[in-house]
């Protein structure tokens, strides 16, 4: 496709594209994205139609908003100006803020200005086209420079790099070796509701701490519809079922007819895990990265995916095995150094939770610090990580919780719908 790229399509009658994304969700668009700005010849491949539902809370904290395209506009559905959390449904506290906390989406419009932004930049499209796997070795790969893309339907596409984005069942994930150790499975309704009980939800949100060991629901008000949903740790999927039928029926819900019914698995990456194999890059879901605690997935999607990007097209213009290597080093180099610490902190915030909820329920609702901390958070005026690195108090506290949780810590589960962080009160 480039004019680098002339010589092997006329010898093997295939275009070369020089990026390759497979997944059109936020971290498809956003490295989709940053290659085509950056003037190279990209394909995005999508295997849903477009707009598509995405089981997803929807919620977009600063982190979210900073790393979106230059004049991108949010679809927001609702803006947060007030929490209310609850212990299994008792204690229930209600914070408000004059400044927004953050904003709520529906994921299908979201993802769908996402990829319009990336064809503006230049990137083509193809929906409706499952990827089988990739190839960097074989009779249908042509050089050492060349990634083939080979297509349930027997297609191959030619790339200098691919980017896998496809979810956290990934089959590029596979292909580079993802490894996770956190799985959960997450539950969730759309609820249509009248015009009397959205009122009575706009600008607010809930976040119950729930019975299960490091579960939680959610209801996050998008006008004439709830979503509602709760998480817990895979295995109990029963019980994480009931959960959700509870706690439906407590918020008075049970009544209304859900228009989507749906379930999702996300996984966290372990530490070792490899974020790339050879030319092949992957981000987002599909390599694992998410902020373990909260459960946060769309900033960590948004950031990995212009990471993989830029570097793709570093790798892209790479001419040999060596210089690709350097150049996906780089990119392991840069994930690790920011989400990669942003998840050790999560990790060892969800170790508190699971095993002390009512602790954090407490410190969330009554004290001024931690309220003031997750505002900066869910505003993007500091990250997780950065609080704690930054914050001698909050390094402090997380390293008592941490030796109080030693002599029980066992291995730890989810908490949070995707993009919820606490707000302060201002």
């Amino acid at each position: 496709m480039s004019s680098e790229n002339a010589d092997a399509g006329s010898e093997h009658d295939e275009p070369v594209w020089d990026v390759v994304v497979v997944g059109a969700g936020p971290a498809g668009a956003s490295a989709a994205y940053a290659a085509a700005v950056a003037g190279r010849q990209v394909l995005l491949l999508e295997k849903a139609e477009l707009p598509r539902y995405k089981t997803c809370g929807g919620g977009i904290i600063g982190p979210s908003r900073d790393s979106l395209p230059p004049g991108f506009e949010l679809p927001l559905r609702d803006r947060v100006h007030a929490v209310t959390f609850s212990l299994n449904g008792k204690l229930a506290r209600t914070r408000r803020s004059k400044r927004m906390l953050f904003g709520l989406v529906n994921r299908q419009d979201f993802d769908a200005s996402l990829v319009e932004h990336a064809q503006k930049a230049g990137a083509a499209l193809r929906t409706g086209v499952t990827v089988a796997r990739v190839e960097q070795h074989g009779p249908g790969v042509p050089d050492r420079r060349t990634v083939a893309v080979v297509l349930a339907s027997g297609e191959t596409l030619l790339a200098r790099a691919v980017v896998g984005a496809d979810g956290s069942a990934s089959r590029i994930g596979a292909h580079v070796g993802v490894k996770m150790d956190q799985v959960d499975l997450g539950l969730e309704a759309e609820i249509p509701v009248p015009p009397t009980v959205a009122e009575d939800w706009a600008g607010r949100v809930l976040i119950d701490w729930g019975p299960l060991p490091g579960s939680y629901g959610w209801v996050f008000p998008k006008g004439d519809t709830l979503t509602v949903g709760v998480i817990s740790a895979r295995g109990d999927g029963a019980a994480t079922k009931r959960y959700l039928e509870d706690f439906v029926a407590r918020l008075g819900l049970a009544g209304f007819e859900p228009s989507v019914s749906s379930g999702h698995l996300t996984r966290c990456r372990s530490d070792d895990s490899p974020l790339s194999r050879g030319r092949v890059l992957v981000c987002g879901d599909a390599a694992g990265l998410l902020e373990p605690w909260t459960r946060e997935g769309i900033s960590f999607a948004l950031r990995s995916g212009r990471l993989a990007g830029e570097w793709a097209v570093r790798i892209s213009e790479a001419h040999d095995a060596v210089d690709a290597r350097r150049q996906a080093l780089n990119y392991a180099f840069a994930i690790k150094a920011g989400l990669g610490v942003e998840m050790a902190v999560g990790r060892r915030m969800l170790a508190v939770f699971e095993r002390r909820p009512g602790l954090l329920h407490g410190a969330i609702t009554g004290l001024r610090p931690a309220w003031n901390a997750f505002a900066d958070i869910a505003r993007g005026s500091t990250t997780l990580g950065g609080l704690v690195r930054t914050h001698p108090l909050a390094r402090r506290a997380l390293n008592i919780l941490d030796r109080r949780m030693e002599p029980t810590g066992p291995k730890v589960v989810a908490v949070q719908p995707e993009a919820m962080d606490a707000p302060a009160r201002d």
